[in-house]
């Protein structure tokens, strides 16, 4: 197998261009169960662990941007979390702590899986994707990329340079339901984060759907059913509970039954709803 290893994201632009056969590997921990299962044949390999363009984040101007090579462990930390919480809890509901020291945010985006964790933040914060080829560089909303499961709109010879997101002012929650309390598979999984200055809620809906959804009409919900001036919902939450389902659009799978999912979406979006609004 030929392996590449470059310093820098020119180089590693420049070896996927010259390769376009090439297989791209950052933490490697969603790729390597594939290749190690025998379902995806590798023949040569582009590293970008050493890439150090792709690794930090950066507040400005009221967002937050995060290189793509961050790993979970990085999103965990406090100083991280103080500014984007839901995304800490997010990260740290992923596997195992080796896990999380390699995997990257990157990689949870370009993997696509309905149930990846940061991904129903990322959707609640319409963020904006930077992606560059070794010719080009383009901006893409979450919500175009994510074109079906674990389908995306990343182009031949392009990778995912970063991340950005508006940081808001306002509690955040991010809940998931597995088949067990840790290191697992989410069965449903939902963000929910309140942005103050637009007296608004975002809500981000994971593994209920081909793709992480958007909780449109619960969101349009919060806009009537809060107070504000208490920061507490003043509606019924029943009536909550219910759009968020028709929201979701789950499916029956190895995993869970289509009932269970829309059960368990329902029930963690009224807690994170009440924990941010006590």
């Amino acid at each position: 197998m030929i392996a590449a290893a470059p310093l820098s994201l020119a180089d590693a632009l420049r070896a996927i261009a010259d390769d376009p056969f090439a297989t791209v590997i950052a933490g490697g921990t969603d790729l390597m169960v594939q290749i190690n299962a025998g379902r995806r044949p590798v023949t040569s390999l582009v590293s970008l662990r050493n890439v150090a363009e792709l690794k930090g984040w950066s507040t400005e101007s009221g967002n937050l941007r995060i290189g793509a090579g961050c790993s979970y462990s990085e999103l965990e930390r406090p100083d991280f979390a103080a500014i984007m919480p839901a995304l800490a809890q997010a990260a740290r509901t992923v596997g195992s702590p080796q896990i999380r020291n390699a995997g990257t945010i990157g990689g949870n985006l370009a993997t696509a899986s309905p149930a990846g964790d940061t991904l129903p933040v990322l959707v609640a914060l319409d963020a904006q994707l930077e992606i560059a080829s070794s010719s080009a560089t383009r901006s893409i909303a979450i919500s175009d990329f994510l074109v079906g499961p674990k389908q995306t709109d990343l182009r031949q010879g392009e990778l995912i340079v970063a991340i950005s997101v508006p940081v808001l002012r306002g509690a955040q929650e991010f809940l998931k339901v597995g088949t067990r309390n840790a290191m697992v598979i989410s069965v449903a999984s939902v963000a929910v984060l309140a942005d103050l200055d637009a007296q608004g809620v975002r809500i981000g809906l994971g593994t209920v759907g081909p793709t992480v959804l958007r909780g449109a009409r619960a969101e349009a919900w919060t806009r009537s059913n809060i107070d504000w001036d208490s920061n507490r919902v003043v509606g019924n939450l029943d009536e909550f509970v219910a759009l968020v389902r028709s929201d979701s659009h789950p499916i029956d799978d190895h995993r869970s039954t289509k009932r269970y999912r829309s059960h368990a979406i329902g029930i963690c979006a009224r807690r994170a709803l009440q924990r941010v609004f006590p």
